[in-house]
């Protein structure tokens, strides 16, 4: 249904970096670099960040969040490690969250401009 997402961040050298490590962990690359955006994803571009020069800190009770889908626990893992080691946040730990109807594991971090990113599976046992 999907076919993009793009974040607005403040520092697009900074998010830049921040998201290579933290997307990495996931199997999305940078696979266009334009002078206010940079485009991330496995065959084309998924994930965007975009240049808001002045744009204020995201507001943690702006209540939106992006969610990615991981193949294993590992990877939600290494995403979260990920974003910590490259100056992100950590807004839940990885873990099981079992629901009445589905059971997941994920984890949730924020980007240094207060993005809030999720890393999502679905294991089976």
């Amino acid at each position: 249904m999907i076919d993009h997402i793009s974040v607005g961040v403040s520092d697009l050298d900074r998010a830049a970096k921040f998201y290579e490590a933290v997307l990495a962990a996931l199997g999305l690359t940078r696979l266009v670099i334009r002078p206010r955006t940079v485009g991330f994803g496995k065959a084309y571009p998924e994930f965007w960040i975009n240049l808001r020069e002045g744009m204020p800190r995201v507001a943690p009770e702006s209540g939106v969040h992006i969610c990615l889908r991981a193949k294993t626990t590992a990877e939600v893992d290494a995403f979260h490690a990920a974003a910590l080691s490259a100056g992100g946040a950590s807004d839940g730990a990885p873990g099981l969250r079992p629901h009445d109807r589905v059971r997941y594991y994920a984890a949730f971090v924020t980007d240094p401009d207060g993005n809030r990113i999720e890393a999502v599976t679905f294991p089976q046992e």
